[in-house]
C-alpha cells in the first residue's frame, strides 16, 4: 500500500512507571486514532486502545503490580472512547489514570488500517521482541491467558466481571477472587482457572469455597450460580497411563470439584464457552 493510501493517524504509548523518582518504565499499551476529523460510524473519529496481554515485564520492575487494575483500566478506556472519542478519553488519561501509568506525547503515524497499525505499534513498542528470552507461561497464568484470549475473540471480555471477590458472597476476609463471570438471566456464570500441574491444592480450595459461594449468590444476587473450573487437558500435565500417579492426582482433582457441583472444563472447551457468552450477552 502506498503512503497516499494510508490513513493519517497519531498514537500515544502508555507506560507503567512504579517509581517516578527512579523513572524506570515499561510500555504497556497503545492508543491509535485518526487525524484530520475523519469520522467513523455515528460521526465518531475511529480510534483503538490496546494493552499488553503479557504482564511479566511489568512484574520484573514491580512484583506487587496490580495487573487486574491495569486490565480494568483498558476496558474503561475502550468504553469511554466509544462514548466520547474526542473528549472523555483525553480527560480520563489526564485526570483519572493511576499515577503509575503515564501517556507519551502524540506522534504521527501512517496506518494501513487501525487494527494493522495497532498490531505493528504493539510489536514495535510494547510486546517483547522475539530475541528476548521470556519464560513461557505455565500453570494458572497460562489458563488465565487462554481464557482472556478466547473471550476477547468472542468480543465479550470487556463485558465480564473480573476478579470477583468471594468475600462479597461468603464472609469478610475470604481471599479468593474468581477470575471472571457474567449474568445472562437468572443465573450467574463464574469461571476460574485451576491448574492441576503443581498438584490438587487449587482444586481443593475451590471445592471448599463452592457451597459458600453458591449460597451467597442466592442470598445477595437472588440468582443461581454456575461455577466452572477451567483446567489443563490431562496430557498437558503429563497425566497418562504411562504416569499413573499423575493421572490419579489429575482425576482426584477433577472428581473433588465435581463432587462439589463445580463444572469442570479444559482449555480446549473455552472456544465453546466464549461463544455461549457471546450469544447470551447478545453481541
Amino acid at each position: 500500500m502506498s503512503h497516499s493510501q494510508r490513513r493519517e493517524c497519531e498514537f500515544h504509548l502508555l507506560r507503567y512507571v512504579p517509581d517516578p523518582v527512579r523513572n524506570e518504565f515499561v510500555h504497556i499499551g497503545v492508543i491509535l486514532r485518526e487525524q484530520g476529523g475523519q469520522e467513523g460510524p455515528g460521526g465518531r473519529a475511529p480510534a483503538r486502545v490496546e494493552f499488553t496481554r503479557d504482564w511479566r515485564r511489568v512484574r520484573c520492575i514491580d512484583p506487587d503490580a496490580d495487573t487486574a487494575l491495569l486490565e480494568a483500566m483498558e476496558s474503561e478506556l475502550r468504553m469511554r472512547f466509544e462514548i466520547d472519542p474526542e473528549g472523555s478519553l483525553m480527560r480520563l488519561l489526564r485526570e483519572s489514570l493511576s499515577l503509575s501509568v503515564q501517556m507519551t506525547e502524540a506522534k504521527a503515524y501512517l496506518a494501513e488500517s487501525l487494527p494493522a497499525g495497532v498490531e505493528e505499534l504493539m510489536r514495535l513498542y510494547v510486546d517483547p521482541p522475539p530475541r528476548e528470552k521470556v519464560p513461557k507461561l505455565s500453570g494458572r497464568a497460562a489458563i488465565q491467558a487462554r481464557m482472556r484470549s478466547e473471550f476477547e475473540h468472542a468480543g465479550v471480555w470487556d463485558l465480564l466481571r473480573k476478579k470477583i471477590a468471594a468475600a462479597e458472597y461468603t464472609r469478610p476476609g475470604d481471599p479468593l477472587k474468581i477470575d471472571a463471570g457474567y449474568r445472562p438471566n437468572g443465573i450467574i456464570r463464574m469461571f476460574h482457572a485451576v491448574s492441576l500441574e503443581p498438584g490438587v491444592e487449587m482444586a481443593k480450595v475451590l471445592a471448599f469455597s463452592a457451597a459458600g459461594l453458591r449460597a451467597g449468590v442466592a442470598r445477595v444476587d437472588k440468582a443461581e450460580l454456575e461455577l466452572t473450573a477451567i483446567i489443563e487437558p490431562a496430557r498437558q500435565v503429563g497425566a497418562s497411563d504411562e504416569e499413573p500417579e499423575r493421572l490419579e492426582m489429575y482425576r482426584f482433582g477433577v472428581e473433588t470439584m465435581e463432587e462439589h457441583r463445580i463444572r469442570v472444563l479444559t482449555t480446549s472447551d473455552l472456544g465453546r464457552v466464549a461463544e455461549t457468552a457471546r450469544r447470551e450477552l447478545r453481541i
